[in-house]
């Protein structure tokens, strides 16, 4: 027997089957729906690479080109679950009531633990450094369900299908 819910993840698969490998996180049924949104503008300069084995080597989420002090906001509707310093970074947690929770870093908090944020909501801005990037070069975000690390992209998938454009190089 099919779900319904099923059913309305397929062509989000489909997509997905084309962006990566890793499978389409779907909510567990029962849980509330959550639109995602991209929390900075999508320029991606380092993409998700999924570790071999969970603590093998590995990047847990994809890098987003940014400025020092750009806003990042909120990718779902949530609960902030930590928002402080990690390693000497700031880190905001999210925890969405789909079973997902995103994470972001390294950046300024603008909101505090147990606050209830929007999808967009401003959660905070873009400060520090976060691997090879330059000082507020880049803002590091993350996603996983029950523990386990899966590229955030797949979160905007659901948006629509992808279209590719004719090249023209001028």
């Amino acid at each position: 027997m099919v779900r319904p819910s099923s059913v309305v993840a397929l062509p989000a698969l489909v997509i997905v089957w084309v962006l990566s490998s890793a499978a389409a996180p779907v909510a567990p049924s029962g849980t509330a729906a959550v639109t995602y949104v991209a929390p900075a503008p999508l320029r991606v300069l380092r993409p998700f690479e999924a570790p071999p084995t969970p603590f093998g080597p590995g990047h847990r989420g994809v890098d987003l080109a940014t400025r020092a002090g750009e806003a990042v906001h909120a990718a779902g509707a949530g609960v902030v679950i930590f928002a402080g310093a990690v390693a000497g970074r700031g880190v905001v947690v999210v925890q969405h009531p789909d079973g997902v929770s995103t994470e972001y870093e390294p950046i300024t908090a603008a909101v505090r633990r147990g606050a209830a944020v929007r999808g967009g909501q401003l959660l905070g801005q873009v400060d520090g450094r976060h691997g090879d990037c330059a000082p507020g070069g880049c803002l590091h975000w993350g996603a996983r369900r029950d523990g386990a690390y899966f590229d955030p992209l797949l979160l905007l998938a659901p948006l629509g299908p992808v279209r590719l454009l004719p090249w023209r190089p001028d």
